[in-house]
């Protein structure tokens, strides 16, 4: 099962139960982009980021390898959603001001997409590509039992690159200097989340691990979670919990005048 499957699989679940990322990080971009005329939003999933990019930019141009993610995807009048893969987009040269990446750097060919990036990238334009680790629930209870899920119940599950998310992209290799790239300082950002227990449950259904547990297994292992957490939910199932995710951010500018 290849990464296109593992999300084509999940499509509504991804669109349904992921959460978006920090209005500060896309008004952040926005503010040192050179310019502000287009966007590509690259692995663009069901749209997350896509449609916060177009609250900045003219345009956006949101791809993703998976039609049944870009099936689920929100619409908005300056996002044009297209099946693309990541090293070979459908762009023109030099064409857009900001490339982004969100959660999805780990399943690429890096160094094709690096390549790729530069070709339609404008001179002096970013690329940005960011992930997270596991949420963290701040009730350290329901923390250990999500954990336990995470690592023992479908950890053996998770595919290679997951790798690269737990080693904050450290593994992954920057985008290089020949090609005109400089990485750039950035601040820090993370996700301030309160999810009530359906949304936790919602979120876990939408990992590529599930999916591989489930197409391996033959049977659901989400069912183990919610009985495992249900007894220890505070209030009502509607009651909220705060969970925290910190943003691991690569930015680099691209040369040029």
């Amino acid at each position: 099962m290849n990464d296109t499957t593992l999300f084509s699989t999940v499509a509504r679940e991804y669109a349904t139960f992921r959460p978006g990322y920090p209005p500060e990080l896309f008004a952040w971009l926005a503010r040192i982009c050179a310019a502000r005329d287009a966007a590509w939003d690259c692995g663009c999933g069901s749209g997350q980021a896509s449609i916060a990019l177009a609250g900045h930019f003219a345009q956006v141009i949101a791809t993703d390898v998976s039609s049944a993610q870009i099936d689920e995807a929100t619409p908005h009048p300056a996002v044009v959603y297209r099946v693309a893969s990541a090293q070979h987009s459908g762009l023109v040269d030099a064409s857009v001001d900001l490339v982004t990446v969100a959660q999805a750097l780990h399943w690429f060919d890096v160094e094709a997409f690096h390549a790729e990036a530069r070709r339609v990238m404008r001179p002096r334009a970013l690329l940005a590509a960011w992930t997270y680790p596991r949420p963290v629930f701040d009730d350290p209870v329901l923390d250990r039992v999500f954990l336990d899920f995470y690592a023992n119940v479908v950890g053996p599950y998770w595919p290679p690159e997951r790798r690269h998310v737990e080693a904050h992209y450290r593994t992954l290799p920057a985008p290089p200097a020949e090609l005109g790239f400089e990485e750039i300082p950035s601040p820090e950002f993370a996700l301030q989340l309160r999810w009530g227990f359906e949304q936790v449950i919602g979120y876990v259904s939408s990992w590529s691990a599930t999916a591989r547990y489930r197409k391996q297994k033959g049977t659901d292992p989400v069912p183990l979670l919610r009985q495992a957490l249900a007894p220890l939910w505070s209030g009502t199932a509607t009651s909220t919990v705060a969970l925290r995710m910190p943003l691991v951010l690569r930015v680099a500018r691209l040369s040029g005048s």
